[in-house]
Order: C-alpha cells, then structure tokens, then sequence
C-alpha cells in the first residue's frame, strides 16, 4: 500500500480558511457524495500522462485499510459537458488548458457556485504544463480536498452537537472536540475519555488520553507505540477475559509530522487489534503537548466495521479529530 510519510505542514490548508463567502447563504447546497472528486478535462487528456497522474494521486489506496478503497472516487466530465448541473458538485478538479491563458498555476477556491464547496484550477498553456503543476502539488491537492471533507464533517458536528462530552474532553485535555449525535461516553478517568458511536454493525471511536512526557523522544514512533498499548491494555478491554486492544504487528504503524490552524502534533497511523480475540480495524492519532509541557495528548480516533467498506468511517471520525480546539480560558 502506496502511503508518503513526509512532514508537511497543513497550515497550507488555511487556504480552507480563505472562503469565497460573499454570496453566504444564497449559494444552494452542494451535490455529490462524501469523498467523490470531478475532475473537468477534455477526454484525450484524461486519457492520457495527465489522466494518470491525476489517478495515481487521487484515487491511490488509502493508507491504512484491511482492503483496497481509493483515498478519492473520480468522475470525468469534458469541459464541454460541464453544465450547471455539474457545478453543484463538492470537490472539484477544474483542468484548464489553453494558450491563451494569461497566467499560469494552480488557484484553490471555495463556494463559487454551491456551499460548501472545494475546487482546485490548474491552469495551464499546454498539457505538459498542466502536468508540471500537478506533479508540484499534488499533495497539496490531496490534501485540500481531504479537509474539505473533513471540514464538512466538522460543520454538522457542531450543528447537531453532543454538547456534554465536551466537559469529559476538557477535564483530560484542557481543550473540546465536537462530537456530533449518536456518539456517548463510555469511560472517563482523570486521564483517559473513551467516546464512541456504537451501532449494530459499526463501531467509531475517539479515545483521549495524556502521560507524563517521557525523557526522551517524546514523539517516536517506538515511545508513541509502547505507551499506547500499555494504556491500551489498562483502558480497553476485549469482549473475552484476558482480552484487550493492541497494536498489530502485521503492518508497522507510521508517523509523521503535521501542523494545523497553530497546533503541531505527530499523527500515527497504524492497524489495531485484539489480543486473545480476533477483532481489528485502522487507527489513527494526534499526539501533541499539554499546554504546559507536562504531558503527551493523545487523541485517537479507530473504525469496527467488518461488514462494510471503511474509509467513510474513519474519515468521519478522524474529523473529530480535526476539530480539537483549546478553550478559550487557556489563550487568555
């Protein structure tokens, strides 16, 4: 599985800040389904060099599940097909080739013809310049509309929000997550907040956590993994005695280290499993400072979903993740 650890940063992503709002309400919804790209571009040119990289970015496997699901689900529409219907879509890929383009980039908007809306314009003189401009941000891209997918969830979290696991969160962190209906809290000590949305056949889960910074290499992967399964074992038992949530060995975890609006952190993302039973699932986590140094945070976010496709899933919980703000007594 096709994964790029590199540390980037996604204030990048304070594009997602920068939102063409002027029409505010007016603008209708958007259309489409969660994680779905269109990509506008003529037929011979998504057929071809270009088509490919774009797929190749796009629609990879998404890091860190049991079965192959693209990172994004890709319809073409040649430009010359691209009505008003089409303009609805959530997430769009605008590949604009033509000498008589001006100036030539990348441009990275929102809201201009639905809400909420991401689109990314690649405008180029010829093909192997719009080809140059992708290969060049390509993460960038991948990553734009991933957090507008995230940002999407995290509006209708705070929309139809479980306001009272707010106080659970902040007693272990000093900050809130926004938890949106359906999610309860299972367990909560003065380290440790176990908040999952249980249903007949899935199961996502955020669980928070803090310990004392260790001596060194606070963030490796190996200190990241060694605490998290010992809190693990302590916090998360299986359904059989003897049983608990670990980490599985059969694919080693990942780190990398990001920024987001001020707040920098090491996400990990890795399988976890059962010992003594034989339940899995991905996981991912964002391990940062207390705002004293004191302590590691940990806030995680894992699926159970062994009936179902599960990139929605922990897209939708790693959004919660996403969503993690100090209260506002800690900037003062």
């Amino acid at each position: 599985m096709k994964y790029r650890i590199l540390a980037i940063c996604l204030a990048v992503l304070a594009l997602a800040g920068c939102k063409n709002d002027k029409k505010g309400n007016l603008l209708p919804n958007v259309s489409g389904k969660a994680g779905e790209v269109l990509v506008i571009i003529e037929r011979e040119q998504w057929e071809g060099n270009l088509g490919v990289a774009i797929r190749d970015v796009l629609a990879e496997d998404t890091p860190y599940l049991a079965q192959r699901e693209p990172l994004f689900v890709l319809s073409n529409v040649p430009p010359g097909a691209f009505t008003n219907m089409f303009k609805m879509h959530r997430n769009m890929l605008l590949v604009n080739i033509t000498p008589q383009n001006q100036t030539s980039g990348v441009v990275y908007k929102h809201n201009i013809w639905a809400q909420p809306q991401a689109v990314v314009q690649i405008n180029a003189l010829d093909e192997d310049e719009a080809l140059s401009l992708f290969d060049h941000d390509c993460v960038i891209i991948s990553e734009f509309f991933e957090q507008a997918e995230r940002d999407r969830v995290i509006a209708n979290a705070k929309l139809y929000e479980e306001g009272a696991l707010q106080e659970p969160v902040a007693a272990v962190t000093g900050g809130i997550l926004h938890f949106p209906s359906g999610y309860r809290c299972r367990k909560f000590t003065e380290d440790f907040v176990w908040i999952a949305d249980e249903k007949q056949y899935t199961n996502q889960t955020v669980l928070i956590y803090k310990y004392p910074v260790p001596g060194e290499d606070a963030f490796s992967l190996q200190n990241i993994i060694s605490k998290r399964n010992e809190i693990m074992q302590a916090n998360v038992p299986g359904m059989f005695d003897g049983s608990y949530m670990t980490t599985s060995t059969a694919q080693e975890p990942v780190c990398r280290s990001l920024s987001y609006k001020g707040r920098s952190f090491m996400e990990t993302r890795g399988f976890w499993e059962v010992h003594g039973d034989f339940m899995g699932g991905p996981f991912v986590s964002h391990s940062f400072y207390s705002p004293d140094g004191q302590y590691i945070i940990v806030l995680e976010a894992f699926v159970y979903a062994p009936r179902y496709d599960k990139r929605q899933y922990l897209r939708q919980v790693e959004s919660i993740l996403y969503s993690f703000e100090w209260k506002k007594e800690e900037n003062q």
